[in-house]
């Protein structure tokens, strides 16, 4: 399915507008609450997935119901968050793209883990997104195109100890084969100044988070 992509939803802060920026063809898939809040907006998961310790017996009921197809897990023996699960799913399509709704929230260890599992997903040479009200984050380790667009803001973050070999061509502050270690700031806050901005690295994973106010 070369032109598929998988919208996951799961348990952290969820939104009306999220829905707005679905396709129509999107394959759903549905992490625990993320299962009931895609029922509760009439619209019916492909997969629902978790131990569903964060929804009622009611709720889960009306999950079961909606979802073509449910996956419960038992919340002690498990290895993985929601959120990867649904992720082990979301691969069995073989989707081009992958993009997760609620994955960020008040709990900063989740929002840490699943911000960290993008690099799992470019194992997988899948493009996966993480988009909350203000940021749209992605992670590479090779090459990526950014697009002007709503946010006005790009940060690189190292995801590895080190990130060598980075070119940046399109933005405000350039890069030419330059390093980026853990805990170094100086790729906050750039900006794209031509139509579009390319991010080409040699050796690492760098995590890419457009932002706006």
């Amino acid at each position: 399915m070369p032109n598929t992509r998988v919208a996951i939803f799961t348990g952290g802060d969820l939104h009306e507008e999220y829905i707005e920026k679905l396709n129509a063809d999107d394959i759903l898939i549905g992490a625990d609450y993320g299962a009931w809040y895609l029922v509760h907006q009439q619209l019916k998961p492909t997969i629902a997935v978790g131990d569903f310790d964060s929804v009622s017996e009611e709720q889960y009921k009306r999950i079961e119901e909606y979802s073509h197809q449910v996956v419960r897990c038992d919340p002690i023996d498990k290895d993985l968050s929601d959120t990867e699960l649904a992720l082990k799913y979301a691969y069995s399509f073989h989707p081009a793209e992958i993009v997760i709704f609620g994955a960020t929230g008040s709990r900063l260890d989740h929002t840490l883990a699943n911000i960290q599992i993008l690099s799992k997903t470019l194992k997988h040479g899948i493009r996966c997104s993480i988009i909350n009200r203000n940021n749209l984050i992605t992670a590479t380790d090779s090459r990526i195109t950014l697009h002007k667009n709503e946010y006005d803001y790009i940060s690189l973050i190292p995801l590895t100890t080190e990130v060598r070999g980075i070119d940046l061509d399109g933005f405000m502050y350039p890069l030419s084969d330059a390093v980026l270690s853990i805990g170094d700031s100086l790729g906050i806050s750039n900006q794209i100044v031509s139509s579009a901005g390319t991010i080409t690295i040699k050796e690492g994973i760098l995590l890419v988070i457009q932002s706006k106010d």
